[in-house]
């Protein structure tokens, strides 16, 4: 009974074009789409010279393990650009900042189990790392001088090859994500382990937060409460 008061309450979460708030519940995106994304509703602009960007999640490895697959994590784009991507490819992680080439860290891909992932960056150094699980990556150094411009939309589950469209199923995401929160600064090694606890007491995100966030949910995605996991 306890399982079937779930899956109804799970089931009563989705809908093809909702919004509310995301605080306490994660997203699944249960299968490959085209037309399957959430579109987040940020704090501010994101005019960007640093950030730090975590969420939780997992993926379906059957899915976005498949070879030459690409899948996307997050998604920031302007009119023009592809402001800000996060992918898993080529059994890699990476990311990329307005057009041409991504930095690329040889990183093991994500999994079934849950994941505490985090993404610095800061303009004038160009140093970017990944934090996986509190381990931070190997420092890079892309895009310096660089600047995030504002003016775009935030989307998880989709790579928008326009504004908010083009979407292609073989790079849309396939698993769970909750807990997206952004900052316009660098964290420091202490704060980002502390992003592995439920009940974080580090800075307060003041670009994107999870606790306050308005999503606006469009195709299969299920909103499911993390509170009856």
């Amino acid at each position: 009974m306890k399982c079937a008061a779930l899956l109804l309450c799970v089931v009563l979460s989705l809908d093809s074009a909702s919004s509310g708030h995301l605080s306490e519940n994660l997203l699944l995106f249960p299968k490959e789409s085209n037309t399957a994304y959430v579109q987040l509703t940020p704090l501010k602009p994101l005019s960007l010279s640093a950030f730090t960007l975590c969420m939780r999640i997992s993926v379906d490895p059957h899915v976005v393990d498949a070879e030459g697959r690409e899948t996307i994590l997050f998604a920031y784009r302007t009119k023009d650009f592809d402001e800000l991507n996060l992918w898993q490819e080529k059994g890699q992680l990476s990311f990329y900042m307005s057009s041409g080439t991504g930095a690329i860290f040889p990183l093991k891909p994500l999994s079934t189990f849950r994941t505490n992932l985090c993404l610095t960056w800061e303009s004038s150094s160009g140093l970017a790392a990944f934090w996986v699980d509190g381990r931070r990556s190997m420092l890079q150094e892309y895009r310096k001088n660089h600047r995030v411009q504002p003016g775009g939309v935030v989307i998880l589950g989709q790579d928008p090859d326009t504004f908010v469209g083009d979407f292609e199923e073989k790079q849309s995401f396939v698993g769970e994500i909750s807990d997206v929160n952004m900052w316009d600064f660098v964290l420091t090694e202490r704060q980002i382990r502390a992003f592995n606890e439920k009940y974080w007491l580090g800075p307060i995100p003041n670009v994107l937060r999870w606790s306050e966030m308005e999503g606006d949910v469009k195709g299969e995605v299920l909103v499911v409460p993390e509170k009856n996991l």
